[in-house]
Order: structure tokens, then C-alpha cells, then sequence
């Protein structure tokens, strides 16, 4: 997909999910078996840019269903917030139920890690994935829209749009946020003060 206005002129809503995932950093959870444990979500009008809705869903894992200490620490995610939580199954289904009253939304997320991540999900509990080939990778278009070649972490995005991190980084709901937040400068709505140094 062609990330320009023309692209996601399209959408009458952006759906902006950011998801965490198991992790480790000793190995013991290899990429192609990490699952999702939370899924935070904002619906953000288009023609307005403002926030909608919300959606946030803790999930409980099942391939490593014991979170590890650095995964905690991470994401603040404890274990008792997994193992009270549905499964992924669940919890999509609940993601899309909540979705459907907005028409044409647009997934959007900060990279393309939630996109992958939320394939591999599906595939491994045998559901389709939901979002067809259309997804809007924000991180990119913040540097496309603000003629920067290099590429910045969310939270470095907020801080060079004289915006502070709100919530707790690394927890589903609070970086959609956030995602949300940046979305004018994401747009090229508005520029970033001195975006030429960016």
C-alpha cells in the first residue's frame, strides 16, 4: 500500500493497536513462539484526528504460559493479569466486536512488528487474519511526513513533538495512546519544531 494521503483518504477511522507480547532475554521464547498478552486499541477519526474509542484486553499465553521475570519488568503485565485473562481466540473476537461499529478503519501500529505478531497468533490458533493486506505502518510515515530518513522509537517521536510519554511505556493501551496522540504529526498535519535537524 502507497503510504500518502490518497492511501488512507480511503478510511474513515484509524485503528491504532499496539500489542505486548512473551518475551525473554535469556531466549527461552523464540520469536516464532512469542504470543500476545495485551492488546490496547484506539479508534481515531480521520476527518477530526481525535480519539473515539478504546479497547484493551490483557490475553493469557498458552505456548509459555508463565511470563517471565523480564517480560514483567518490561511491560508491567504480572502474571496474575494473564492467567485471570481469555485467550487469544477470545480476545480477538472481542477486538472485533468492539471494531465493527466503525466503519472502513485502517490498522495502523508503530512498525510493522503488530501486523506480524498478530499473524502468527492467528495462524497458530487456526483463525484467519482479520485485517487484509492494508495496514499503516506509523513509524514510517512520522519520518515520511516530517522529511526525516531516519527512523524513531515512539517514544522518541513524542519527544521530538514537544509531547510527553502519557501512562506506562510498553503496556498495549497506553502506547496506543500515545500512537494516537502523534497522529497530526504522523499525517503531516503539523510539523515538528526544527523537523529539518530530525
Amino acid at each position: 500500500m502507497n503510504e500518502n494521503q490518497s492511501a488512507y483518504d480511503a478510511y474513515s477511522h484509524f485503528l491504532i493497536i499496539d500489542l505486548e507480547a512473551t518475551c525473554c532475554d535469556r531466549k527461552t521464547v523464540p520469536r516464532d513462539e512469542m504470543e500476545i498478552i495485551e492488546i490496547g486499541a484506539v479508534i481515531v477519526a480521520n476527518n477530526s484526528l481525535k480519539p473515539l474509542a478504546e479497547f484493551q484486553t490483557f490475553i493469557q499465553p498458552v505456548r509459555h504460559p508463565q511470563l517471565t521475570p523480564f517480560c514483567t519488568e518490561l511491560t508491567s503485565i504480572t502474571q496474575h493479569d494473564v492467567e485471570t485473562a481469555p485467550r487469544f481466540p477470545e480476545a480477538l473476537d472481542a477486538l472485533l466486536k468492539w471494531s465493527e461499529s466503525y466503519d472502513a478503519c485502517l490498522f495502523c501500529s508503530w512498525g510493522d512488528y503488530d501486523k506480524s505478531q498478530f499473524q502468527q497468533d492467528c495462524r497458530y490458533h487456526g483463525r484467519a487474519y482479520p485485517f487484509g493486506e492494508t495496514h499503516l505502518n506509523l513509524k514510517k510515515q512520522f519520518s515520511k511526513a516530517q522529511g526525516s530518513r531516519k527512523r524513531f522509537g515512539m517514544a522518541r517521536a513524542l519527544k521530538l513533538a514537544g509531547l510527553s510519554l502519557e501512562g506506562t511505556h510498553h503496556r498495549g493501551i497506553d502506547d496506543a495512546r500515545n500512537m494516537a496522540r502523534l497522529m497530526p504529526w504522523i499525517l503531516g498535519k503539523q510539523k515538528l519544531p526544527g523537523h529539518s535537524k530530525a
